[in-house]
């Protein structure tokens, strides 16, 4: 399956640890040398606190990554 970093920023992460929504896909990291992904970002931070300019980024590394859905990013992550 072919997926657009454009269209990974649309998904919403959900930790399947807890269930909790991390928020949306902000940025990709890749491997310039192989292509592959190495790990995402993610806006932690709630709306209110993104338009304060306070904005919390958490680095998920890719063997945390458990699924790509269509609509989500299953992860499994501890705490974050």
């Amino acid at each position: 399956m072919l997926t657009k970093t454009s269209e990974l920023k649309l998904r919403e992460v959900v930790n399947v640890n807890d269930g909790r929504r991390l928020g949306p896909v902000s940025d990709v990291e890749f491997d310039a040398e192989t292509g592959s992904i190495k790990s995402i970002s993610v806006n932690s931070s709630g709306f209110v606190m993104r338009l304060l300019g306070k904005n919390n980024q958490e680095v998920i590394p890719w063997e945390r990554i458990k699924r790509f859905g269509i609509d989500v990013i299953l992860v499994e992550v501890d705490e974050v």
